[in-house]
């Protein structure tokens, strides 16, 4: 039994919190699978040549579209399970939703036709690929700014939550060359770890942004950082987070030495390092949030279907989930290691 009186031994009680927990985990595999691909967007127009964007998008090449499968399931519980959520989030970021879906189309269109472009035509193609891994990755971090501040319309709201999307633009970067630095070899491997070092700090800067602003919005979220003893379970997450960009920047530091001697020892740190990270982040504002949908306003039982609906939804995600979770294990099992140059 909670405190607000929920009884967790009754449907009632525990199918909101199984859906609010299949949508977080929905949510966190989109921001790391996609974050990923996004970030080698991102990065395309750094690429020295024809030769290594074809590269960079090679390791994107088969996953990139099934890692967006988790943002559908995510959104798709949001709107079956919780629809008065659903609506007061989606009203509320209405114009950076309109901007995403059309900059992930964009992606989406600018990656299938630069196969079939003419050589003098693709550089449009990367172009459109790379202006919508941009505006998909800011318009993700400006939602997750107005969800932190309560989605409050006013300017000084709406200048941090801009931000956040330049913050999420750089860690995608760092997520993304991290991929990169393992995928790759040559001198894409070495530029990408000097990307790296590049997104590293103005990543660190997002989350202590974060971090900073998350116990300001609510007494109820201050109350959960700061009074004893759970100041003592929240702790752990800041000192780690800091170990971990203190890992990764010396990483980075070392790698170019390896590489040269064709050393690929430790290629994997900074992008499994970074992932860390967003694991730890997400699991803050997790902890921060719950169990609000919307703080202070709509929690996951007040906001959720009724009991009948959920069973039903229940029974077909039991099916589902497992076998999306099977498809993307086995995807990157099979098209694991180094790429290939790319051939059309």
């Amino acid at each position: 039994m909670l405190e607000s009186g929920i009884d967790l031994s009754t449907p009632a009680g525990w199918l909101p919190l199984v859906f609010a927990l299949i949508m977080a985990i929905s949510m966190l595999a989109y921001v790391i699978l996609d974050g990923y691909d996004l970030g080698v967007g991102i990065l395309l127009r750094k690429a020295q040549d024809a030769s290594q964007k074809d590269m960079m998008v090679a390791s994107i090449g088969p996953f990139w579209d099934a890692n967006e499968t988790w943002l559908v399931l995510g959104v798709g519980v949001l709107l079956v399970a919780f629809p008065a959520a659903h609506g007061v989030i989606l009203g509320a970021l209405y114009l950076p939703v309109a901007l995403m879906l059309v900059a992930l189309t964009l992606r989406g269109v600018a990656f299938d036709f630069r196969v079939k472009a003419k050589a003098q035509h693709r550089p449009i193609w990367d172009k459109a690929f790379y202006l919508g891994s941009v505006l998909a990755s800011w318009s993700q971090g400006f939602m997750l700014g107005q969800l932190i501040t309560g989605f409050k319309h006013d300017l000084s709201n709406y200048l941090f939550s801009a931000l956040i999307g330049l913050c999420l633009i750089s860690a995608y970067r760092l997520l993304g060359a991290g991929w990169l630095i393992m995928k790759t070899e040559g001198e894409l491997q070495l530029q990408a770890v000097q990307w790296a070092r590049k997104s590293l700090w103005l990543t660190a800067l997002g989350v202590v942004a974060i971090s900073i602003a998350t116990p300001w919005i609510s007494p109820r979220i201050f109350d959960k950082w700061f009074s004893f003893p759970y100041v003592l379970m929240l702790f752990p997450i800041p000192t780690v987070t800091a170990a971990l960009f203190a890992v990764i920047a010396r990483s980075l530091n070392r790698l170019p030495t390896r590489i040269k001697d064709s050393n690929q020892y430790g290629v994997a740190v900074p992008f499994t390092c970074t992932v860390g990270i967003f694991l730890l982040s997400f699991y803050g504002l997790a902890y921060s949030l719950f169990p609000w949908l919307v703080i202070d306003q709509l929690d996951i039982w007040k906001a959720a279907s009724s009991t009948e609906a959920l069973m039903v939804i229940f029974y077909g995600v039991v099916v589902v989930f497992p076998v999306i979770i099977g498809y993307t294990a086995y995807a990157y099992r099979v098209f694991w290691g180094k790429s290939t140059a790319l051939v059309y």
